[in-house]
């Protein structure tokens, strides 16, 4: 990857964080203030997660 390419790279990358990190302030702080807690949902994303990654590895 020449100079170049690794300096627009990091560029958009800053700009990616510049543009999202608002948003997820706001999220977080919302996220404090809630009276309820989805764990349940939490867990259940990161079961459906592990169980993709890990057919993508047993695919290969």
């Amino acid at each position: 990857m020449e100079l170049w390419q690794q300096l627009m790279a990091v560029a958009l990358g800053a700009m990616v964080l510049f543009m999202v990190f608002p948003g997820v302030k706001h999220a977080m702080e919302k996220s404090k203030n809630a009276e309820e807690k989805h764990w349940g949902t939490v867990l259940l994303l990161a079961a459906v997660l592990i169980g993709f990654v890990l057919l993508l590895i047993s695919s290969v």
